[in-house]
């Protein structure tokens, strides 16, 4: 899986409410740093958020945009791209992230770290 398909299969998974093949896409061992407020999330963190996002159709689109690949080869990849998060209540989150994904032992890719560089500010706010 290359960096794009990996992009567009978080998104599409989001965007269908696919809980389990989202979290299908997230390892275990997945470590989020920068996000406001946290020092560290982690997959339960996450598990939990995506569940209750997912049951209760938070989510209106999420997309991302732009591709930057620093470093890949047949087992890891890292790369950069900005996540325009849209929730039903109007409120829009733009990030700009750096993903490290890897080829786990079962074949499938999973992000392993999200690193937030960089939030930009709700228009609305």
């Amino acid at each position: 899986m290359n960096p794009q398909q990996f992009l567009d299969a978080m998104a599409e998974t989001a965007n269908n409410f696919n809980f389990e093949a989202h979290m299908n896409l997230i390892s275990k061992d997945v470590n989020v740093l920068g996000f406001p407020d946290f020092d560290v999330i982690n997959y339960n963190d996450w598990y939990s958020q995506s569940k209750k996002e997912f049951e209760d159709r938070v989510l209106k689109r999420v997309t991302y945009q732009g591709l930057y690949v620093v470093a890949e080869d047949e087992e890891r990849a890292l790369f950069q791209s900005v996540e325009t998060v849209e929730s039903s209540d109007g409120k829009m989150n733009i990030s700009v992230i750096e993903f490290t994904i890897q080829k786990e032992d079962d074949g499938q890719w999973r992000v392993v770290k999200e690193q937030i560089m960089e939030n930009v500010p709700d228009s609305d706010d």
